[in-house]
């Protein structure tokens, strides 16, 4: 090995050898080899016998209030040694990714258009709810009108994020005989709810969202919000030949 690499490994004496600094690296390069064929082979092994893998899960804001926390303690209850990248996106972000690989499964707002082959399962359907700053006043019923909301101005998410669910609001309010007034955009919930605080308007957002306990905000009824659409949390992953850890936790993914 010497006379291939060129280089001194062992000092020789008459009462043995020892290692050489360029032997000691070669030795601790061949245990840091040793213990990742070790590693990688373990992972194989779990991978095979569905006890590990990788699975990257894409999610908007509304999956972290309560659906995306309990999945994960199911697939990891299920798939002890899974490594889960976790990444919070936007629809749009989201469809993208899916459709170019980078997200192997995405929880998104419905109807979205996503190209390729891909699986849905519709996990909630939730009713509107009306956001409103704390100085905001409501009626004896406890609940606002769209006009109400109409003309505070609306908080929401920018027009091409949610083109489906945009569409269906200013088609309430117009049957409401009034227009939606979008004073805001704000592309994540936590900045609908931080903007409301602030006083830039009021806003519409799902029911799961009074989970956070949100300072400087109130949530109630729509009095007229009939024709208000629903807004939906469904799974989108691609469709394989073989079961994946995407199709695993999609079947855990409970509202």
């Amino acid at each position: 090995m010497e006379r291939d690499l060129g280089v001194k490994l062992f000092e020789r004496t008459r009462r043995g050898a020892q290692l050489t600094a360029a032997g000691e690296a070669i030795v601790e390069d061949i245990r840091l080899s040793v213990a990742r064929i070790d590693a990688a082979s373990h992972r194989a092994r779990e991978i095979g016998a569905q006890r590990g893998g990788r699975l990257t899960i894409g999610f908007a804001s509304a999956a972290l209030f309560s659906l995306l926390p309990r999945a994960i303690a199911a697939l990891r209850e299920e798939v002890p040694n899974v490594e889960l990248m976790l990444r919070e996106m936007s629809n749009a972000e989201q469809a993208s990714a899916l459709e170019k690989g980078s997200i192997d499964i995405g929880l998104l707002h419905t109807p979205v258009a996503v190209g390729g082959r891909m699986r849905e399962k519709l996990i909630v359907r939730e009713r509107l709810l009306a956001v409103l700053p704390l100085s905001f006043s409501v009626g004896d019923d406890g609940k606002v009108g769209l006009k109400d909301l109409s003309n505070a101005g609306l908080v929401w998410f920018p027009g091409d994020q949610l083109p489906v669910v945009r569409a269906g609001i200013l088609s309430a309010f117009r049957k409401a005989g009034c227009e939606a007034n979008v004073v805001q955009d704000a592309n994540r919930s936590l900045t609908v709810l931080a903007c409301v605080a602030a006083g830039c308007g009021a806003s519409l957002l799902p029911q799961s969202v009074t989970a956070l306990q949100f300072a400087g905000v109130r949530f109630c009824d729509v009095r007229d919000g009939d024709n208000l659409p629903p807004f939906e949390l469904s799974a989108i992953w691609p469709m394989r030949s073989r079961p994946t850890l995407a199709d695993r936790f999609a079947a855990l993914l409970e509202a």
